[in-house]
């Protein structure tokens, strides 16, 4: 299913100066397009539109040891809800937490990472941060997998 997620803003890197009234399309856990709302519903009549206020951009890749809580698969949701969709090895350090990483599509990475973008055919990694900074929605391979309530 195609999906249109709409901001106020969307950023393809987070140093970029971003687009006002932006939007990505997402067709199963990659990126179809990248542009302005009315392009894109033009482009994509059919799609579902999810529209966040604040600005969107690429999900971030943490690089730290994962939250603390009762179980792996709860840090790897506190993750997913500080807007970061991939950990790096070293901190996913356990069978249990490679584990959890994995059935929730976290990529966990060797070494250090590139600069987190989005890329039209990229893998569908997003987040949605308000003005302080705190993260509203977080798309992980296409999936919708943390949203503020």
């Amino acid at each position: 299913m195609l999906t249109i997620h709409a901001a106020d803003e969307v950023r393809h890197d987070w140093d970029d100066v971003g687009v006002e009234a932006g939007a990505v399309v997402v067709e199963g856990g990659r990126i179809a397009a990248v542009g302005t709302l009315a392009e894109l519903r033009d482009r994509f009549p059919a799609a579902r539109l999810r529209t966040w206020p604040g600005v969107l951009g690429p999900a971030r890749v943490h690089d730290g040891p994962l939250p603390d809580a009762p179980s792996p698969r709860e840090r790897v949701h506190a993750v997913l809800k500080l807007g970061a969709t991939t950990v790096l090895e070293r901190y996913a350090d356990s069978p249990e937490l490679r584990a959890a990483a994995d059935r929730n599509d976290v990529a966990v990475l060797r070494g250090t990472p590139r600069k987190p973008a989005l890329v039209e055919t990229g893998r569908a990694d997003l987040a949605v941060f308000d003005e302080t900074g705190a993260c509203i929605a977080t798309v992980c391979a296409g999936r919708l997998v943390h949203r503020r309530k």
